[in-house]
């Protein structure tokens, strides 16, 4: 199980989610889409910060631990 975190994209601040312990990122991104699938829109904007290291999505294997944090960090614009 981990913790996966989005505020302001999923209308949630946190939830847990289980997943295979050696998943890709790619794969990660697909299982947290299904279960939102509104989330799909941004795919190839978005970054992962898993235990506050960015990871972008790909075939990056990770290798998650019970209470990893998986932050979902959404397209930012600046000025």
């Amino acid at each position: 199980m981990i913790g996966v975190c989005s505020p302001k994209l999923a209308g949630l601040r946190c939830e847990t989610l289980s997943v295979p312990r050696q998943i890709t990122s790619l794969q990660l991104w697909e299982e947290i889409v299904k279960i939102h699938p509104r989330l799909a829109v941004i795919r190839d904007q978005v970054v992962f910060a898993v235990q506050q290291e960015y990871v972008l999505l790909g075939d990056q294997l990770l290798v998650l631990q019970p209470g990893d944090e998986v932050a979902i960090i959404p397209p930012i614009s600046g000025g």
